[in-house]
């Protein structure tokens, strides 16, 4: 009959086995890209594209940006960015009237699919902005106006 503590024991020995025939894999480690500090530290879109060495960005119509028109907790503020265009290499969220105002970069490839989403934190009501860098060199953006009711950057 098999109890519990045999059946930890073979376990035990059974994991032993595969890790000496190396047979487990190791311990999965994100790429660690070397990021721009300047960029994240940057106050205004000027500073950030000169941060990042990229042109002015434009308007565009084919970037969405997914975000509530009213925010009722500023500390988690969903939103989102996607393009439908070939060649978007980096996707950016950006809040004009954060401490920083670069709050999430995504470097991306042709094999993914250019849309992003995540959680921000917004201090007071602001613009938000979704900066798509494409392959080419273009910078394009869209941009909408989120109201916050309650604070989130130490409001």
């Amino acid at each position: 009959m098999n109890t519990r503590r045999a059946l930890l024991r073979q376990s035990a020995a059974l994991a032993a086995l595969m890790a000496s025939a190396g047979l487990v894999p190791g311990v999965a480690r994100a790429q660690v890209a070397a990021w721009n500090a300047a960029a994240f530290d940057a106050k205004s879109m000027a500073d950030l594209t000169k941060a990042l060495g990229m042109q002015a960005p434009s308007l565009s119509k084919d970037i969405a940006l997914q975000a509530p028109d009213i925010a009722e907790n500023g500390a988690v503020v969903p939103v989102g960015a996607s393009s439908t265009l070939p060649g978007v290499k980096r996707l950016m969220l950006l809040v004009e009237k954060n401490p920083a105002i670069l709050v999430a970069s995504f470097d991306l490839t042709d094999s993914v699919d250019s849309a992003i989403s995540t959680r921000v934190k917004m201090g007071q009501s602001s613009n938000v902005f979704a900066v798509a860098v494409m392959a080419d060199g273009r910078t394009l953006f869209a941009v909408k106006e989120v109201k916050v009711t309650l604070g989130g950057c130490g409001g």
